[in-house]
This record gives C-alpha cells, structure tokens and sequence, in this order.
C-alpha cells in the first residue's frame, strides 16, 4: 500500500509532519539542488529526537557520479541512523564504478535507494543493475524543476512502467517531483510504495519556502482513510 512521504529541511519540520502522521520524513535542503543535503549533525540530531519508529531517508547531496565523492557522503550520511540513504544518479560520470562502489556498502546492511530523473528520461532497465548492487529501492524524481511535475515529464504508463519494473526486482518504489494534490488519485493506482512531496507542502507552494499544517494535511487528505491510517512500519514491512 502507498505510504506519503515528506521532505524536510529542520527538525522544527520534521516534528510537523510528525503531526500530520506522514509514513516517511525525507531529510534534504531544496535550496541546495534537487537534493540537496542536509549536514550530517543536523541529520543525527533528527533522528535522535523523532519516536524510534519513525521511517526516515535522507539524500548526500547533488554530488557528480564519481566514487570518490559518492562513497564518502554516503557512509557519513548512514552513521547518522536514517533508515534509508539516497543517491541521486545524475547525468554524466562513471554510472558503472559507482555501483560497484556502492554494492559494499550496500553488503554492510546500509538501506541505499537510487533516484532516477525522469526528466532525463532514465533507461529503465538499470533498475535491475541496481538490485544486482544491492539497492533497497528506487525512485523517481525530476532534476529540473522549472520543466515541470513528474506527471508532465512522463504519462502514466510509463510511470506504471517503471514501477512495475522495481516491483519485479523486489525493490521499494516511489515517484515525486513537484506533485499536486491533483496527481494522487492517479498515481495511487499505480501503487508504488510511496508518493514524495515538498513543493505542495509549502506555503505559495515553494519548495524553499517554510511548511505549511493545512496544505500538508490537504495532501495527506487525498488519500483513501484506510491509507491515511495506515503507519509507516505497515507500508514498508515488505522492503
């Protein structure tokens, strides 16, 4: 069942989603890219406040895909305690030495989830290269947020492409990228595991603007009451 995740900034807004009992909390800075990161001790001190059962993911930053800078913030970002780290596959540098790098620390039981931009119309058929290297789930986001939602980049069946691709490998699926509350009826019938949102949190729905309860819980309200009740552990307890 699809569970709503949320992107926070601080902990003052990891402790309102808190509130509007989101199923998982996405810790990263929209100011500093599309994911951009938080500093580790910020992170940690997150984690080390919200309830024990709290699911939370976290990104290591709009970094270039080169071993040497990904293996680094990746460890540092996993010693903070967060459930899930995810590594943003952008264009350019060496795809191949990167997973190769990656699937150690994947064997050493850190959760790692890769985020593909569908603005840059990913080919799907990594998603079983990743499984090989032992990443937990995968994601779509879009890179570019000034070319549109996610729902603009790609129709819905290449969304249900997509996620039918990672069910197959047994991976977690989500999709995000500037979505609207408009979008959740559709995509709900995809069912990946989660739906990400910032930008529709927000006030004026600017992802570097501050959180805002009602539009949070407006989100949160397009989802069916039996969803809404359910709790993170119940979303992800097959991953």
């Amino acid at each position: 069942m699809t569970g709503m995740l949320a992107s926070v900034n601080s902990l003052a807004e990891a402790l309102l989603v808190q509130r509007a009992a989101v199923d998982i909390i996405d810790l990263k800075q929209p100011a500093q890219g599309a994911l951009g990161a938080l500093a580790t001790a910020s992170v940690a001190e997150i984690v080390a406040t919200l309830p024990v059962a709290t699911r939370i993911s976290a990104t290591v930053g709009d970094l270039p895909m080169l071993p040497e800078r990904l293996l680094p913030a990746v460890r540092e970002m996993a010693a903070t305690g967060v459930d899930y780290v995810k590594i943003g596959f952008f264009p350019g540098g060496d795809w191949p030495a990167c997973l190769e790098a990656l699937q150690a620390v994947a064997g050493q039981g850190i959760a790692l989830i890769a985020v593909l931009f569908a603005d840059t119309r990913p080919d799907f058929a990594m998603i079983a290269e990743l499984r090989r290297a032992g990443f937990r789930g995968v994601m779509l986001d879009t890179m570019d947020k000034g070319r549109g939602s996610l729902t603009q980049c790609m129709d819905a069946s290449e969304l249900r492409t997509f996620v039918d691709a990672a069910r197959g490998q047994g991976m977690l699926t989500g999709l995000a990228g500037s979505l609207r509350c408009e979008d959740v009826p559709g995509l709900l019938a995809l069912a990946p595991d989660y739906l990400g949102f910032r930008g529709a949190l927000c006030r004026e729905q600017c992802r570097t603007a501050q959180l805002d309860l009602n539009r949070i819980r407006q989100v949160r309200a397009q989802w069916p009451a039996e969803l809404a009740a359910l709790s993170g552990d119940q979303c992800y307890s097959a991953v």
